[in-house]
């Protein structure tokens, strides 16, 4: 494959890279732990935090909660990541000379 073969490549390589993170923006993720809920969305932006009625004025428990619901709703989304840019990151194998 000559150089210009592999920069084509790695130009439509970035295109749905590009791509993909547009769609991860776009993707809401939601978890829950102990009364407090928190959605990010694909690129791990947090978008919203709720906090259930019967655990409010208990600021330990929130925040308990809190990072545990962010954590879990964290993982989700790098779950999710990864599975949409396999395809992609694929695509970089043998690119430069590997066997």
């Amino acid at each position: 494959m000559g150089f210009m073969d592999k920069a084509k490549d790695m130009y439509k390589l970035q295109k749905q890279a590009k791509q993909i993170k547009k769609e991860l923006k776009s993707i809401h993720v939601e978890a829950e732990s102990d009364g407090v809920t928190v959605i990010c969305n694909g690129e791990q932006y947090f978008l919203e935090c709720k906090v259930a009625e019967g655990i409010l004025g208990d600021e330990k428990r929130i925040c308990k909660g809190f990072v545990e619901a962010a954590n879990k709703a964290v993982k989700k989304s790098q779950t999710i990541g990864a599975e949409k840019m396999k395809d992609v990151m694929g695509g970089f194998g043998g690119m430069f000379g590997e066997a």
